[in-house]
């Protein structure tokens, strides 16, 4: 059944005209007045509710989709530990490739980052659109993964920026914090998150572009209360790194 994720408040009972982007999808689709779909509105900027909702088709208009919405179903798929993915971002059509994964695999946030090897650079006007599209892409990958949050993409930032912003913020708000590192003698990441003894609540996970993060841009994470960690002793792709480490955290108990 397709699913559409609705920024807005979803009442039982109640007509509901389509958000631009899900009544495209919907014409694209070839609904029909009678036709069954679902619901979301979990994410970034809407007022989301647990689970979903059933909804029918109404109304198919040259451009407007009107469906009445159904039953509430609080069903969710979300995992208990969030993720929270900063990672600087790989070039060409990696990233898309990327942060539509990250949402399938249940990743909570991402942060695209700027770094000293990063080879994609973005500011202003491009680099807003570019984030307006990685959230177009996060939010079809929920849709279609049955995910009932959508990840919020932030705007790009420089590492020094981002390190320093988070340095400001309360320590109830970071949770722990890992950096994927190919540095000799480092442990690997499930058995240092296993060895805090209790899986914290929220885990932020810091990956470098193509070549990683460079020494100072380490050490600069380690003063800032990240822990080095390992996948292993195979050298991953800068869009394969993080995607590794999200199956590792999300997908089988620690």
């Amino acid at each position: 059944m397709p699913r559409f994720y609705c920024p807005v408040a979803l009442i039982s009972g109640e007509l509901l005209l389509l958000p631009a982007s899900a009544a495209r999808h919907a014409q694209v689709l070839r609904l029909q007045p009678g036709d069954e779909v679902t619901l979301f509105n979990g994410g970034p900027g809407a007022p989301g509710s647990a689970g979903e909702f059933s909804a029918t088709v109404t109304q198919m208009g040259r451009s407007d989709v009107q469906v009445r919405v159904g039953a509430h179903h609080p069903a969710t798929r979300e995992a208990s530990l969030a993720v929270h993915l900063v990672v600087g971002m790989p070039a060409n059509e990696r990233m898309d490739w990327l942060v539509e994964k990250a949402t399938e695999l249940g990743v909570a946030s991402i942060q695209p980052l700027m770094t000293e090897r990063s080879v994609l650079r973005l500011m202003g006007e491009r680099a807003d659109k570019k984030v307006a599209h990685w959230q177009s892409v996060a939010t079809a990958a929920c849709e279609q993964c049955g995910g009932s949050q959508v990840p919020l993409v932030h705007e790009v930032r420089g590492l020094s920026a981002w390190l320093e912003m988070r340095s400001a913020a309360p320590a109830s708000q970071t949770g722990g914090s890992f950096l994927l590192s190919l540095r000799s003698g480092t442990a690997g990441l499930r058995q240092t998150v296993a060895a805090l003894g209790t899986t914290p609540c929220s885990i932020t996970l810091l990956s470098g572009p193509e070549g990683g993060l460079s020494k100072p841009e380490e050490d600069a994470a380690m003063a800032c209360g990240f822990t080095p960690v390992t996948l292993g002793p195979r050298v991953l792709r800068a869009e394969t790194a993080p995607l590794a480490a999200l199956v590792a955290l999300l997908m089988e108990p620690l």
